[in-house]
């Protein structure tokens, strides 16, 4: 019984199993040895350094014991690594085949990608593409400008919704209650520009509605603006493509020139993916 968090499952579980209901249909028991695992790589994956036990306690509140023995067999499987002191612990190489999977087998990508590699020749700046995970976007794709001096992959990291000129073309996607739902917890901010007021949000995004096209400018990363739009294969949107540049760059002709090219090439993939019968 302490494994799960709810009784063991019906006859009527057992016969949906039988008839091939899907599982997350079924209402599953939530194994909590398997939810516990998935937390601890997820509190590895969003530090910026690697963690000891004591910290990964104070990160998760999960007994020392079980965490232990947890972080062990992560560790044998390889999803996990120690530092070379064999006390603080970081994402292992499987997890990175895991996540490689995901990509290889997502069946947008490989028209996303050639669709980034047209916009970055066009406009000569940093393209991304992204999707909405829950109160995130999650960058799937990137391709640099030439004269990037970016270090670190964006790939595979994930940033609050409500900051970015992707996660705001994919909220106003979604109607004002579903917004509300989907935030949540209070609006952290980034720099002095993110917008963290409920009220300015709501405004921002019907703006974005009303133009088809989303502009966040240092609310993110200072010096940096963003242009961006949805890719509406799915109702509602879940991936966006965005266009990174200097913040003192984006006015005038030049924004203009930029706004035109990403709601075209978006507008261009939706449909190809569709054709495509990709949903």
């Amino acid at each position: 019984m302490d494994e799960t968090r709810q009784a063991r499952p019906t006859s009527m579980d057992a016969d949906d199993k039988a008839h091939g209901v899907p599982m997350d249909e079924m209402n599953p028991p939530s194994v909590k040895s398997a939810e516990r695992t998935v937390r601890i790589l997820e509190a590895l994956a969003a530090s910026q350094q690697r963690l000891t036990l004591a910290e990964l306690q104070r990160h998760t509140g999960y007994p020392r014991s079980s965490l232990h023995a947890l972080v062990r067999t992560l560790r044998d499987l390889k999803w996990i690594e120690a530092d070379a002191s064999g006390s603080a612990f970081g994402v292992g190489p499987h997890a990175l085949l895991s996540g490689t999977a995901y990509l290889d087998k997502d069946p947008a990508l490989p028209f996303a990608y050639e669709a980034l590699e047209d916009l970055r020749a066009e406009l000569g700046y940093t393209i991304h593409y992204a999707r909405r995970d829950e109160a995130h976007v999650l960058y799937l794709a990137s391709r640099e400008s030439r004269d990037s001096v970016r270090i670190v992959s964006r790939v595979g990291r994930r940033l609050p919704v409500h900051l970015t000129a992707l996660g705001q073309a994919l909220l106003a996607a979604l109607t004002p209650d579903e917004v509300d739902q989907v935030l949540g917890a209070p609006l952290v901010a980034l720099t002095p520009h993110t917008i963290t007021d409920r009220p300015a949000l709501r405004e921002e995004l019907d703006a974005v509605r009303g133009r088809g096209w989303a502009y966040e400018r240092e609310q993110g990363t200072e010096g940096v603006a963003c242009v961006a739009a949805a890719v509406d294969y799915r109702i509602p949107a879940t991936d966006a493509i965005s266009c990174s540049m200097p913040a003192h760059l984006a006015e005038g002709e030049e924004l203009e020139r930029v706004v035109k090219a990403v709601v075209a090439r978006t507008h261009k993939l939706a449909a190809q993916l569709r054709r495509e019968g990709i949903r």
